[in-house]
């Protein structure tokens, strides 16, 4: 058996997460998790390397991965660890109210739901047609960034990034209204606005 101090890819999993961690705990406290959380999370991130380390097993991919990759990960765990949060607190009020004010009966129905899909195909559709120096700024700005930290993440000015990001934006309103969604589609007001 292979002990863990020897295992190439655990030594490389352990040296990123080192090499990450101060990263993975500002993402923690951006999200406002407490302490235990932000532990939590870089459990979670660490588990997330480990299972996305390929089908080889080896280690190198581990100890190649980039810093935006990280973060994304970060991020993402942070928000499914609030998500299961959110869950359990509305599954604790279900079981003290007996399951008056059912919280599960505000989801979208299925109708919504493939809406919502539908349009967020387009979305990206569109996205495709913008200038290919804006598209990043776009893309990182429709999947939460906000502007500091788009041009943080870029090494950009703020000012190229306010620009670039403006000009995009004006880009996918003109593209999603060509194709004939505007302000009365559902959802498209909250991203576009």
């Amino acid at each position: 058996m292979v002990t863990p101090a020897h295992d190439p890819v655990s030594a490389a999993l352990e040296s990123t997460i080192a090499s990450y961690e101060a990263l993975v705990r500002r993402v923690g406290f951006r999200h406002r998790l407490a302490d235990h959380d932000v532990d939590e999370l870089l459990q979670d991130v660490r588990l997330r390397l480990w299972r996305a380390r390929g089908e080889d097993g080896a280690g190198e991919q581990i100890r190649l991965v980039s810093t935006s990759y990280v973060y994304r990960t970060a991020a993402s765990a942070a928000l499914d660890l609030l998500r299961r949060r959110r869950a359990r607190r509305a599954e604790s009020f279900d079981d003290l109210t007996g399951g008056v004010g059912d919280v599960a009966s505000h989801a979208p129905t299925p109708d919504e739901d493939l809406a919502e899909r539908e349009l967020a195909e387009e979305v990206a559709q569109v996205v495709e047609t913008i200038a290919p120096a804006r598209r990043p700024v776009v893309r990182m700005y429709l999947a939460g960034y906000r502007r500091e930290e788009i041009a943080e993440l870029l090494g950009w000015t703020e000012a190229k990034t306010r620009n670039l990001l403006y000009r995009g934006l004006a880009d996918l309103r003109e593209g999603l209204t060509e194709r004939g969604i505007g302000w009365g589609r559902a959802g498209a007001r909250d991203h576009l606005a």
